[in-house]
């Protein structure tokens, strides 16, 4: 499967005097090498502040800073790092979207109204299995598709986490799901067969088949891997043992009186993973709910050598987030197998979040992290997460340091 690595951005800026031709939503697309990935983004120009967002599904995701002057737009997506610039033009968009790994044409023109369709169509929404073999020992993978009339919403869930929410209508037949929300740009074409399974054609170029969840149970067929069994600890009667740098440079362990009697959730993360970007909030709002019961989170982010050395990308990550717990700079990405290998059996995944005891013991271990494109499979992550938490702050205090 070819891999796409985009992150993308629409921002506010300031202009003397903004278009008010650009307020509204917008058709885009990025071509990358010879696939062309479509994508819905909306623009807000009120006096001289420009926001601008991209779509998770419902969810927006909002611009960080850029400007709009003399007809040009230069927008900055500062948690991605990543940068657009573009020509505005006869009421259309025409540029250049720059990742640290190159720059990709950009496209864009005012969206379409969208008139419902008279069609019977087929009714595909629900839980569904692919059966693979990834490199990371899975199986088969979820996937979720949502339904509503002729418009499709769906993900595929992996262990690592979900491809965000690809949209798309019925056409023909057939439906065009895509995805760019500032990351995991993608393609899916899904097709109904007469057997009951879909056809799925992944960025134009590798074919799944898709089973309904309850007949592959019925065949026996594989199951996706399960988050909570995935990884594990080494030895669970040691401590879990951590010390990095936060962002100020101070050197933070595991013996921090600040951890000590708490129970502590470890995760494994980097402002490079958009599994990651969907975790934060998640995350950050878990925090706020129970740390005044004992809760602590630790990220262990793991970067790349030009961001340790200034991490201007995390940064913004934390202040996009509004992150409160704990973030340290655990070293470079490429290191963080070597380094986890230590403490976990088969960690492979960004995230991985590790749950410890008020003892300091991992006690449980989640990889991955399905987001809310996962639908009733991210319901299902939030009551374990929930469940697991409450039952070790429920839990007496006693030293294994």
């Amino acid at each position: 499967m070819k891999t796409i690595a985009l992150a993308a951005l629409f921002a506010f800026g300031v202009s003397a005097a903004p278009a008010p031709a650009l307020n509204g939503l917008w058709e885009a697309s990025v071509q990358v090498n010879d696939l062309k990935v479509p994508f819905k983004f909306g623009i807000t120009a009120k006096g001289q502040r420009v926001e601008g967002w991209f779509f998770n599904g419902e969810e927006r995701v909002t611009s960080t800073g850029g400007q709009l002057a003399d007809g040009q737009l230069t927008l900055q997506w500062a948690h991605y790092g990543t940068k657009l610039t573009a020509t505005v033009a006869d009421g259309k968009l025409s540029g250049t979207y720059h990742t640290r790994r190159g720059g990709y044409p950009f496209l864009a023109q005012p969206a379409p109204k969208v008139t419902a369709s008279a069609a019977k169509l087929p009714q595909i929404d629900g839980l569904w299995e692919i059966p693979v073999k990834s490199p990371k020992g899975e199986q088969a993978w979820h996937f979720v598709v949502q339904q509503k009339g002729p418009e499709v919403s769906a993900t595929i869930l992996r262990i690592d986490g979900d491809t965000g929410a690809l949209t798309g209508r019925f056409e023909e037949g057939k439906v065009l799901l895509s995805h760019f929300s500032g990351a995991r740009p993608s393609v899916l074409e899904v097709t109904p067969q007469a057997d009951g399974t879909l056809a799925l054609k992944w960025n134009g170029q590798t074919n799944y088949t898709a089973t309904r969840q309850a007949e592959a149970r019925a065949k026996n067929l594989p199951a996706p891997s399960d988050p909570g069994a995935h990884t594990r600890a080494k030895n669970d009667a040691e401590p879990f043992r951590f010390s990095a740098p936060d962002l100020t440079g101070k050197l933070v362990t595991e013996s921090d009186p600040k951890f000590r009697g708490k129970v502590v959730l470890v995760n494994i993360s980097g402002s490079w993973c958009p599994n990651c970007h969907d975790e934060a909030p998640f995350l950050e709002a878990f925090y706020k709910k129970y740390r005044d019961q004992g809760l602590e989170i630790v990220a262990l982010s793991f970067e790349e050598a030009e961001q340790l050395a200034d991490p201007v990308r995390l940064r913004a990550f934390v202040a996009k987030y509004g992150l409160d717990y704990t973030v340290l700079l655990a070293g470079e990405t490429s290191t963080a197998k070597e380094k986890l290998a230590i403490q976990a059996d088969n960690w492979n995944s960004w995230p991985t979040t590790f749950f410890l005891g008020r003892d300091g013991r991992v006690r449980h271990v989640h990889a991955g992290f399905a987001g809310k494109a996962s639908g009733p499979l991210y319901e299902e992550a939030k009551k374990e997460f929930t469940a697991t938490v409450e039952k070790l702050l429920g839990e007496a205090y006693r030293s294994a340091r």
